[in-house]
């Protein structure tokens, strides 16, 4: 897979968050690293080999993006809510 392009929706989402992303070039496995306001980096995220909300948005359509976005909640929902861990910003950011 190429570099991952960040979507518009996923700046405003990550600004919402007070962090800032860049493609990930740390861990060639992720889509998206996360850094802090004070530009420290934190984490990556979203792994390559996986579509996220944005991906389903464009290759599909809404209907099949919020389902498949219903279905990631769902997963993901015991550590999705634990603020400041990865999973918790690709919630926010990539979903």
């Amino acid at each position: 897979m190429s570099e991952y392009q960040i979507t518009k929706r996923q700046e405003d989402n990550a600004t919402r968050e007070n962090v800032i992303i860049f493609p990930a070039d740390k861990d060639s496995k992720k889509k998206i690293e996360v850094y802090d306001e004070d530009g420290l980096y934190m984490f990556s995220i979203g792994d390559k080999r996986y579509k996220d909300y944005d991906i389903y948005l464009k290759e599909k359509s809404k209907e099949f993006a919020d389902n498949r976005r219903r279905l990631y909640k769902i997963r993901h929902e015991k550590y999705r809510h634990k603020k400041g861990t990865p999973s918790y910003y690709a919630d926010r950011i990539l979903w």
